[in-house]
């Protein structure tokens, strides 16, 4: 086969000089600090065993989905799956899309129109941005969870203009969120179609409609991304909301109409998931772990290299790609796998250690990790 094209060589060598070039690599066998595995649901033998009893009770066995969702990829297996996720999440309607990326771009291609405005946080998904340029919209970022930049975007958009905002329930490269009082004291102020993709939250903040039903988000949230390649421990998304959201993205949502639906052995996997996080003990053990990783970060002084964080994603600031792979590989080479994440996945001159916790991690993994760190910074 003929090789690419001399400029895209270019762009690859270009990559390598920077310390940015990316590889495939395998799973290892360290101490995890790195999947989105936040309650180990992917490692429990329990899920496999309960979706093959439910394959078993769902009638014929297929091993594809054999075609689209409206072709003859959907079945009675989608339904009871998307039922109990909307129960689960509280919301009236779910539909299921292949991934968190095929939702986040069906969404944001399909839902905003010609004259509508979305404003969207500077460190929103890679796929949200990617949705939005497929959109006719005009769309604009602002500053990352700074509501006077919001509104001040806000006020300058159009009085026939409708607005979208999107942002995320937990960043996925700094590990916050927003402020949700000052977050719904703006929504409120406007007519605001809200969209919050909750991909690194799914699973692990269960008190999500709570806090947005008390910061009245919830009569401007048009609708919630979930996803199941994370804290779920398996594979696909959805989108929650209205059955009227539902109905117009079956009739719009590319990403969903023209493509494979998932096989009955995920939607199995999905629901069994669902139930283990009926059992609450997990979560509680990832929340003991967080904890502990913030009391530790303050002892030891490390706390000043770490972005703030309640969530599972925690991240040390160090700036240069050389600098972070270096500290990465000492963590390896320790028996700790933790990432480095280069420009320009995140802005120069930010780039970062990202410590992902599970539930399943203990106390001491999480002690000597820092110690290790503690040597170099």
């Amino acid at each position: 086969m003929k090789k690419i094209p001399k400029p895209l060589i270019k762009k690859l060598e270009k990559r390598q000089e920077s310390g940015a070039f990316r590889t495939l690599k395998t799973k290892s066998q360290l101490i995890d600090f790195s999947s989105n595995d936040y309650l180990g649901l992917a490692r429990l033998e329990a899920i496999p065993i309960r979706a093959e009893q439910i394959l078993n009770e769902s009638g014929p066995r297929l091993n594809g989905a054999t075609g689209s969702r409206l072709l003859t990829g959907h079945s009675v297996l989608f339904e009871r799956v998307e039922n109990q996720i909307a129960n689960f999440h509280l919301t009236e309607t779910c539909l299921i899309f292949n991934s968190g990326y095929d939702a986040n771009i069906g969404v944001f291609s399909a839902l905003p129109q010609r004259n509508d405005f979305v404003l969207y946080d500077e460190f929103a998904h890679a796929s949200i941005r990617d949705g939005l340029r497929l959109t006719l919209a005009k769309s604009q970022s602002y500053k990352h969870n700074d509501f006077e930049d919001l509104e001040k975007k806000i006020k300058r958009t159009t009085a026939s203009s409708t607005v979208w905002v999107a942002t995320e329930a937990v960043f996925s490269m700094d590990g916050d969120s927003p402020d949700w009082d000052k977050f719904g004291k703006i929504c409120n102020r406007y007519d605001i179609h809200l969209i919050i993709d909750e991909a690194h939250a799914t699973g692990v903040l269960d008190n999500l409609p709570k806090i947005y039903r008390q910061t009245n988000l919830e009569k401007h949230l048009t609708a919630r991304v979930v996803t199941f390649g994370k804290a779920l421990g398996c594979h696909g998304a959805a989108v929650l909301g209205k059955p009227s959201l539902k109905d117009y993205l079956i009739n719009f949502a590319r990403s969903m109409i023209y493509t494979t639906a998932l096989p009955p052995v995920s939607l199995a996997n999905i629901l069994a998931a669902y139930e283990c996080l009926q059992d609450v003990s997990n979560r509680k053990k990832l929340q003991e772990n967080i904890n502990f990783f913030n009391e530790n970060l303050s002892k030891s002084g490390l706390d000043k290299f770490f972005i703030p964080s309640q969530s599972a994603i925690h991240c040390c600031i160090i700036p240069g790609n050389n600098r972070i792979k270096k500290l990465s590989l000492l963590l390896e080479k320790s028996g700790f796998d933790v990432r480095a994440i280069l420009s320009p996945t995140v802005p120069e001159g930010k780039e970062r250690l990202r410590f992902c916790l599970h539930a399943h991690n203990t106390e001491s993994e999480l002690q000597n990790a820092l110690e290790i760190l503690t040597t170099q910074l």
